[in-house]
């Protein structure tokens, strides 16, 4: 059981996490696409600082607190029958998650680093939404975009491995600020079971790109994108 600080006027707690334990809330992120439902998670929430690996919330469990990344990174995922893991999406700092068309999550979801997680009430989120049109739109916004998400990823399963990688270079380099200088947090699996793909062929599809001079590769989590045109045109 994490041990709580003192909170905010009007905070909510989650049911009890595992494996970690509870920050001071922190200062707003960058995140000016949801200005007011970030602002309103801010005045709600409970921060919570989760080690690498600790999971947030389990598959099947009920979905009954919104989440934001404060820092840190965070994956979603599902262990298929056969045991293999197919990672739903990756949230990086400032990104809204834990957003469910039903009552129970029906993926997991885990810190891929150490991650400060802020996590707020639904139903308080979904009462503020009726009292205010702006929190409203942003949900709605933010609904769609996940159903967006969704959709892309069955788009994926008609695509090659190379045009799979590439694609997601350039995912991951249109939500940082890095320029084209790429930091990923996940590890090569965690890529690979996020495109479904096995790791020598995510490794094989990388190196493909480094020599037809796409990408360069200095370390393994750094990428630096060295022609975005190509990688364009790579992407189908």
């Amino acid at each position: 059981m994490p041990t709580q600080t003192a909170p905010l006027a009007g905070a909510t707690y989650p049911a009890p996490l595992r494996s970690a334990s509870s920050t001071a809330v922190p200062t707003p992120g960058h995140n000016g696409a949801h200005a007011s439902l970030v602002q309103s998670m801010q005045l709600m929430g409970t921060a919570i600082v989760y080690p690498r690996n600790t999971e947030i919330f389990g598959e099947n469990e009920p979905a009954d607190y919104l989440y934001r990344v404060v820092t840190g990174s965070v994956r979603t995922y599902k262990i298929l029958s056969d045991g293999r893991r197919q990672i739903g999406g990756f949230y990086l700092t400032g990104d809204i998650f834990g957003l469910e068309f039903a009552d129970r999550h029906m993926l997991s979801a885990e810190a891929i680093t150490e991650a400060k997680v802020l996590a707020v009430k639904r139903r308080a989120i979904n009462a503020l939404a009726g009292r205010d049109p702006a929190v409203a739109h942003e949900v709605f916004t933010l609904t769609g975009r996940e159903l967006k998400r969704v959709q892309e990823r069955m788009l994926l399963l008609v695509k090659s491995a190379q045009e799979r990688v590439a694609g997601f270079l350039l995912e991951m380099a249109a939500r940082t600020v890095a320029g084209n200088a790429v930091e990923l947090p996940m590890s090569r699996q965690d890529i690979a079971d996020y495109l479904g793909l096995t790791i020598e062929t995510v490794s094989r599809a990388l190196s493909g790109l480094e020599d037809a001079a796409a990408i360069e590769v200095p370390t393994a989590r750094r990428i630096v994108l060295c022609n975005r045109s190509a990688l364009v045109r790579m992407n189908g």
